[in-house]
């Protein structure tokens, strides 16, 4: 009996311990970040005392800063002081917020190598040396004063107390203790420092551009916006430029159907309350995280303040950014400011049932977010999303309209134009306290937003330089992918990685190339006093549309569906008028740089509705690719004006896909009452961990 309950004991400590480290797995992947979550800097020369030159988080300031703590250590040992000095000058590295963050808690020092590097390493060396214990032997008998490898800096508890200890093994029991703390191995998901800047993997194999992409049409209608339903289902919202919102069901991928929408009967109608024209219309639209359970959603539309008494803000133009309305050459009969950009918030919450169930909504507004009036008739970008992290609300505005951005808005750091903006809208502030804060809604402010390090900025800016962004979206495995198509002059098409704080160049810049505005009453920004971040991708408008001379980039998603796995792991997007589509390709992966092929695409031949032809070819006539969608499945879907298209299996269309199944099964799809069951794998480990954890106690 008394083996039986050891053996048990054990078990259940063993899968207690399985079921945590599940836990702590983050599916979270850093690209080039720096420990602030801001972008590497472009360095013009290598740094005096760090050995980084090219991309670094240091710039010559912060170098120096790193050159008085090593001296300040006073190691007297040259060994010792040279592994020192690499530890310490890891903060430079463009990996440092990887190597510095460990769930979420920062280190003193970096994740230091203490194994070798195993087959699938994201890093370049097959082999590299346990650097960790290099460290432990080098300096555990070498004083360090101020040492960054005290317990009490790493959070540790257990070492031996000594005031006054100086040497590693004062400080910690043995080499095992130490490198149980900072030590950390390198794979496909993760870096570690090895005494030298991080260098990743060339994959040479993955770069090769799939076959072609296979479509199904399921659905005529013509939309701006797709959101996957918050409760996991396999239902989506759509929503058209006019301001009218449907909910469908999503047929599965091969069932030969197509979707469930009833146009008759829209979830909610704002059309009272939208301006509709070109320019204008529904831009956005984003549904609280926790919809499911408080019916908040949102809407981003532009309005006419001449034909509604709610569309009320200020305008853009102002004394704080060295604008005069009344100076503004509006179209004829326009006033200046007279069409807004708004947030406006409504609820699913007011019919008694549970707001998953709701199948309408009123079109009375709860809230309104955000009101800013617009200084010309065009490129206001005005999607919304939530950060699939941090929960705040993000906008995408574009520079305001007007060849060439003439007021420089998007350079000018207290306007909001041309910025990507990000709002607390869990925490509103008192009508009094917004009044204060000179804030222009019913929104809070996220305390790490780039202006608590910038005191120029707006709050509310998150990045910057945006001429006009159409359809950004957070990698749906590594959130810290935040990919922005914007939307060229006359020149490039651009697809930016989005990071804190970070500069994306226009006005200065028109995607690499610099630019020069025809007039510029609003002044000019010098190309030496911002630090731009150039495109990850795009294209020259001389490479289409040689008929009409223009191009619109219209920006996608990171493939993640396992529907088609030859396009797993890249990024999609196309533009709006040539009918083209891109697929983006990471190498090395998690380096943050990409090659782009234009690819081949295709309708499926048992397509639930057939495809038309584009006149002189066979490629399918999908008219203007407005937008892109993602399902609950993470199946992506081409809206376009003449219809919704669905990614579906290689196979349907003849492209050939070697990692394609020969008998392909569909996955199950959730039904509309059920949320998906891997969007509960988190809830449901903890409870199972939670169980294993009073047996556990019970046998103790």
């Amino acid at each position: 009996a008394f083996n039986l309950f050891a053996e048990m004991k054990g078990v259940l400590s063993i899968s207690f311990l399985f079921c945590c480290f599940l836990l702590l797995l983050d599916s979270s992947i850093s690209l080039p970040l720096c420990v602030d979550s801001r972008a590497p800097l472009t360095l013009n020369k290598t740094l005096e005392f760090c050995p980084y030159n090219g991309s670094s988080c240091c710039n010559s300031t912060e170098d120096s800063q790193i050159q008085k703590q090593f001296q300040v250590n006073n190691v007297s040992d040259s060994a010792c002081a040279s592994v020192l000095k690499s530890i310490l000058c890891a903060r430079c590295d463009p990996f440092s917020a990887e190597l510095f963050t460990v769930q979420s808690s920062a280190r003193s020092v970096p994740v230091l190598c203490n194994s070798t590097v195993p087959a699938n390493s994201s890093q370049s060396k097959t082999q590299v040396e346990d650097f960790c214990s290099e460290v432990w032997n080098t300096c555990k008998d070498v004083p360090i004063v101020n040492s960054p490898f005290s317990p009490s800096l790493q959070g540790q508890a257990g070492a031996p107390a000594h005031t006054n200890a100086t040497k590693l093994t004062d400080l910690w029991q043995s080499k095992t203790d130490f490198c149980t703390s900072f030590g950390g191995s390198s794979d496909n998901s993760s870096v570690c420092f090895e005494g030298e800047p991080v260098s990743l993997n060339k994959t040479e194999t993955s770069v090769t551009p799939p076959h072609g992409l296979c479509l199904e049409k399921i659905g005529n209608g013509s939309y701006l916006n797709m959101v996957a339903h918050p409760d996991g289902s396999n239902r989506a919202f759509f929503s058209d430029q006019r301001g009218k919102v449907w909910l469908a069901i999503l047929p599965e991928e091969g069932s030969g159907r197509t979707y469930e929408l009833d146009e008759s009967s829209p979830f909610v109608d704002l059309t009272d309350q939208v301006y509709f024209d070109t320019q204008f219309g529904m831009m956005g639209m984003a549904f609280h995280p926790d919809f499911a359970k408080n019916g908040r959603f949102f809407a981003s539309f532009t309005c006419d303040k001449s034909k509604w008494s709610g569309c009320n803000g200020r305008c853009s133009c102002n004394s704080d950014v060295n604008c005069d309305p009344s100076k503004l050459d509006t179209d004829p009969g326009v006033q200046p400011c007279q069409y807004q950009t708004v947030i406006a918030e409504y609820s699913a919450n007011s019919t008694g049932s549970e707001p998953s169930s709701v199948e309408s909504a009123k079109p009375t507004e709860v809230r309104r977010i955000f009101t800013m009036g617009l200084p010309f008739s065009s490129q206001h970008g005005g999607q919304i999303l939530f950060g699939p992290d941090d929960g705040y609300l993000y906008l995408m505005m574009g520079y305001g309209g007007s060849v060439g951005d003439p007021y420089n808005f998007a350079q000018n750091k207290k306007s909001l134009l041309g910025k990507i903006m990000r709002f607390d809208i869990d925490n509103i502030p008192s009508a009094a306290e917004i009044t204060k804060l000179g804030l222009w809604g019913n929104y809070s402010i996220p305390n790490d937003n780039p202006f608590s390090e910038d005191n120029d900025l707006q709050p509310e800016i998150w990045a910057l330089g945006m001429r006009n962004p159409w359809r950004c979206s957070f990698d749906a495995e590594r959130s810290s992918y935040f990919l922005c198509a914007d939307v060229g002059q006359d020149l490039y098409e651009e697809v930016d990685l989005i990071t804190k704080g970070g500069n994306y160049g226009w006005r200065v810049y028109e995607g690499p190339y610099l630019y020069n505005p025809p007039k510029s009453p609003g002044g000019n920004t010098s190309v030496n006093s911002i630090n731009p971040i150039f495109p990850v991708m795009g294209y020259h408008h001389s490479e289409l549309n040689k008929n009409e001379g223009s191009a619109s980039i219209t920006g996608g998603y990171v493939y993640r569906s396992t529907t088609d796995p030859c396009m797993t792991g890249r990024y999609l997007y196309g533009d709006l008028y040539a009918g083209a589509i891109w697929a983006a390709t990471e190498n090395p992966e998690n380096s943050g740089n990409f090659s782009s092929s234009r690819i081949p695409f295709s309708c499926a031949h048992d397509s639930p509705i057939q495809c038309q032809s584009t006149p002189g070819n066979s490629l399918p006539a999908l008219g203007y690719i407005f937008s892109f969608g993602e399902d609950n499945n993470k199946d992506v879907y081409v809206l376009t004006s003449t219809g919704v298209y669905r990614v579906v299996r290689p196979s349907r269309c003849s492209y050939g896909c070697s990692q394609e199944k020969a008998t392909t099964t569909t996955t199950p799809t959730p039904s509309p009452s059920h949320a998906s069951r891997w969007s509960l794998l988190p809830q449901y480990l903890l409870l199972q961990c939670s169980f294993l954890l009073l047996i556990l106690f019970h046998f103790m």
